[in-house]
């Protein structure tokens, strides 16, 4: 059986470093830590992303970080916890979702914690996934989809090389219940 047909048989790195981050998944002990970047950072969560609008509490951050944690090895989402190299603060969180190994084709996530946000991390972060997609999981598409009114994500994704393809209107129903238009940005191996 191959590796696409059966992803679990994929090997690649579990962790891997930028300029000042270090990029791993989560693991059995994160919970409380990501709980505590959450609160800190809900405000500014809430206005993207529905998960913000009844986040977990720290034990069910811990679950969290178990469950995602085992669907990495499985190696059916991928996310990716972003650590500061200096001093090993958390950072933030991003990932590989809405994976199609057939093509293979990813869709990349982000969000900063308010207290580090506007330093450029996500940015590294982003360019850093990238790399690692095209480099080690063979990814042959990246996306990165956004509502086309946050423009400190829309900033990161043409920061980190991403080309505009699509505008899909009243594609989403944000946190306020509007319907919202997302644009979709894309990435390939060969640029």
């Amino acid at each position: 059986m191959s590796a696409v047909n059966n992803p679990a048989l994929l090997d690649f790195p579990e962790q891997f470093e930028t300029e000042r981050l270090l990029i791993r998944p989560p693991r059995p002990g994160d919970g409380a830590i990501m709980h505590a970047a959450v609160m800190e950072s809900l405000a500014e969560l809430r206005l993207w992303l529905p998960w913000a609008l009844n986040p977990a509490d720290a034990e069910g951050y811990e679950a969290i970080c178990r469950r995602k944690y085992a669907e990495w090895l499985l190696r059916e989402d991928l996310m990716l916890t972003l650590w500061r190299r200096a001093d090993g603060v958390f950072v933030g969180a991003s990932g590989l979702h809405r994976i199609d190994w057939s093509v293979p084709r990813m869709e990349i996530g982000y969000w900063c914690r308010t207290s580090l946000s506007g330093q450029g991390y996500i940015t590294e972060a982003v360019r850093g996934i990238t790399r690692f997609a095209f480099e080690h999981l063979g990814v042959k598409r990246l996306e990165i989809h956004c509502d086309e009114s946050n423009t400190r994500s829309v900033a990161v994704a043409r920061r980190a090389g991403y080309t505009l393809e699509a505008l899909r209107h009243h594609y989403m129903c944000g946190t306020d219940g509007t319907l919202r238009n997302v644009l979709v940005f894309v990435r390939f191996p060969e640029e």
